[in-house]
């Protein structure tokens, strides 16, 4: 099972030269994936244990348009671990507003983290 959130990343996300913007942002995109997908698998919000791995592979910029997954990788009883992805679809070319569809996504974070659904919450899961 796996969610994918699409989001534009504003010019005011940036914080550093090269209208770069900090590796937190995908990470926080992460978290939102990843609650999304608990209530899809559970019913419940769940709470975030930590990233076991987590890899910067190329930047994110102001103007990008990415895409982040989460996708179960494992299922314990109430532990769940799950991989991310955050992927960069689009890119702006220049600073006119002008963007293009890139021909094939670039992988800009991956990472791999455990939720886990509390006793008390009464999951649906089966």
């Amino acid at each position: 099972m796996k969610v994918v959130h699409q989001r534009y990343v504003a010019y005011s996300e940036a914080h550093y030269a090269g209208n770069l913007v900090d590796g937190a942002f995908g990470l926080k995109l992460f978290g939102d994936a990843g609650t999304h997908l608990a209530i899809t698998l559970d019913g419940h919000e769940s709470l975030f244990a930590g990233y076991a791995s987590v890899e910067f592979l190329a930047p994110v910029r102001g103007g990008d348009v990415v895409e982040a997954e989460a996708r179960l990788a494992a299922k314990g009883r109430r532990s769940r671990t799950v991989d991310f992805e955050l992927r960069i679809i689009c890119r702006a070319v220049d600073d006119t507003g002008r963007a293009e569809v890139l021909p094939e996504p670039i992988v800009a974070t991956r990472a791999r983290g455990t939720a886990v659904v509390p006793a008390a919450a009464g999951t649906t899961a089966p």
